[in-house]
């Protein structure tokens, strides 16, 4: 998940949230939230990685960034009105959307 996460800059909740289920049996719900505390510390850890190499825009960054948050809140309390089903279905929906996409863009 860290190299995932380094190497493309996100991605590696695409891993971690199957393995997480299917390894170590956590519930759809726990596996998603345990993978987003995983993610966040890797995540600031490549950022700065990709600051100090000269590879942030500031100015797309920042914005961004404050969206990213509002989102991360948002779906944080969306995950836990929704249930299980409905969690596996959009991720898994969210995963063949972006296979698609790398595949056919």
């Amino acid at each position: 998940t860290g190299i995932i996460n380094g190497l493309f800059g996100g991605g590696g909740g695409m891993v971690l949230v199957p393995m997480l289920s299917i390894l170590y049996g956590l519930e759809n719900k726990k596996s998603h939230a345990t993978a987003l505390l995983i993610i966040l510390p890797i995540s600031l850890v490549s950022s700065i990685m990709y600051a100090i190499f000269g590879n942030f825009d500031l100015k797309i960054g920042i914005p961004i960034t404050v969206g990213v948050i509002l989102g991360g809140i948002s779906g944080a309390l969306l995950l836990k009105k929704l249930s299980s089903f409905w969690v596996v279905v959009i991720f898994t929906i969210i995963m063949i959307l972006a296979g698609a996409k790398l595949l056919f863009f």
